[in-house]
């Protein structure tokens, strides 16, 4: 099973992890992955500076952004796009 894990520390929710993390459910969902990607929070991993960040699969992205977060899934879940 795939792990995504979503920063809600201070920093990265500020940041747009909060908006973030509703859009990986919502990515999840669209591509049918339930049951297949776990999807869980942490709090701050000491990364603040390069945020928001989201780890997948215990690799981690940093600046995630909207803009960026399907490319950033699509990769680190292994799917073509």
């Amino acid at each position: 099973m795939n792990t995504i894990t979503v920063c809600m520390g201070s920093s990265c929710f500020s940041r747009g992890n909060s908006q973030n993390a509703e859009l990986v459910r919502q990515f999840i969902k669209e591509h049918h992955l339930e049951g297949k990607v776990k999807v869980q929070g942490c709090l701050c991993r000491g990364l603040c500076k390069n945020g928001p960040n989201i780890d997948i699969n215990g690799r981690i992205y940093n600046k995630v952004s909207a803009e960026t977060l399907e490319q950033v899934l699509a990769e680190g879940l292994g799917l073509k796009e």
